[in-house]
């Protein structure tokens, strides 16, 4: 395992309650980028870590998102 792995970075557990839920990644540093996306369609599960190189994520559609600090939905949005 590369040393410069952060093995205690907070993890983000995403649940597509729709289809075509977009999950993008974005970079650290001095100008931000995406980075990864993928497509989740509903029911699917996505494990997500913030890492060294990924300091946000960014995410379309009706979701529940698990994390630490604790579970948050936006299906109830307009």
């Amino acid at each position: 395992m590369p040393e410069s792995w952060e093995i205690n970075a907070d993890y983000v557990a995403v649940k597509a309650l729709e289809n075509g839920v977009t999950i993008i990644g974005l970079t650290r540093g001095k100008d931000t980028r995406f980075h990864h996306s993928e497509k989740l369609d509903k029911g699917e599960i996505m494990i997500a870590q913030f890492t060294e190189h990924t300091s946000a994520i960014k995410i379309r559609g009706k979701v529940e998102v698990m994390t630490r600090y604790g579970v948050m939905r936006n299906d109830d949005l307009a």
